[in-house]
């Protein structure tokens, strides 16, 4: 079980982090500023194919201002993340989630757990949302993405090399347990949702990062509501609930002097429940920075 396990740990270690190749982008950075403090928010891909430009122009510009670094989670550990995984997602009751699944849709769930590399049945005596995120970003290192090019790592290690101090968000705990809990029935949904999506998932991250390249933010909370629009209660627990946090944080940090540069999900920044919406609640504005 825990090797099963282990081979799950490279693609949860993408998670939420869609991301494909394009030589120059542009994406969306954003500045929330008053008389002595900026906050500037960058939209992220976490896993990125080699070769992309987008560390320049102003968004390096708004790194080299700030004096600190606010991420959405750190890199944890693989074995501390293995412990977590095994210890939310673990579940022994009957039925399992082969046999929950429609018949119509075992064939091609197996078929895709082994392309990842995990044998039949391997999954399940776990939660279905373990499943989901493993196919979801699974694939994604057989398409050329890697994630040692991810944005975060890139803005981490320049905050480092900076001698920037970088803080987070959330936990990696955390964020699993945004899937972990949901309902048996939503987890589900996602599962199917998963397996009927993968053939045509590199069609569908091309577009979103072509959105990203060009700094659309309007095209990306299109994708974000097709994609979540269909399961609620997972939209509220990943992308409203955890929004509305966020700028309750830069809405406090508001209050110190300083500049900050905050670097989350470009999925977070788009659509109607983003960042910016619940910041305009707090008598803030984002105004987009154009470059």
């Amino acid at each position: 079980m825990i090797k099963t396990v282990a081979r799950a740990l490279a693609a949860l270690a993408l998670l939420l982090a869609p991301a494909a190749y394009a030589e120059d982008a542009d994406p969306g950075l954003w500045v929330v500023k008053d008389g002595d403090t900026t906050i500037y928010l960058f939209g992220t891909v976490h896993v990125l194919k080699p070769g992309l430009t987008w560390f320049d122009e102003a968004v390096k510009d708004a790194f080299d201002k700030s004096g600190e670094v606010r991420i959405e989670v750190p890199e944890p550990d693989p074995a501390a993340l293995q412990a977590t995984v095994v210890r939310l997602a673990l579940n022994t009751s009957d039925p399992t989630v082969t046999e929950r699944l429609p018949e119509d849709r075992r064939a091609a769930y197996n078929a895709a757990l082994a392309e990842v590399g995990i044998p039949t049945g391997g999954f399940d005596h776990f939660d279905p949302w373990l499943s989901a995120v493993t196919l979801s970003v699974g694939l994604l290192p057989k398409y050329g993405y890697d994630p040692k090019s991810g944005a975060e790592k890139v803005i981490v290690a320049a905050a480092e090399a900076a001698h920037k101090p970088v803080t987070a968000f959330e936990t990696a705990e955390e964020q699993l347990g945004f899937f972990d809990s949901q309902s048996q029935d939503s987890q589900m949904k996602l599962l199917i949702k998963t397996i009927d999506e993968l053939p045509k998932q590199q069609a569908e991250l091309d577009k979103m990062v072509a959105s990203w390249a060009h700094g659309d933010a309007e095209a990306l909370g299109d994708q974000l509501e097709e994609s979540l629009g269909a399961s609620p209660e997972l939209e509220k627990a990943l992308i409203t609930d955890r929004n509305a946090r966020w700028a309750d944080w830069i809405a406090a940090r508001m209050a110190q002097p300083g500049t900050v540069f905050v670097a989350v999900g470009a999925g977070h920044l788009a659509g109607p429940h983003s960042v910016q919406t619940f910041l305009a609640q707090h008598h803030l504005k984002a105004e987009r920075v154009r470059y």
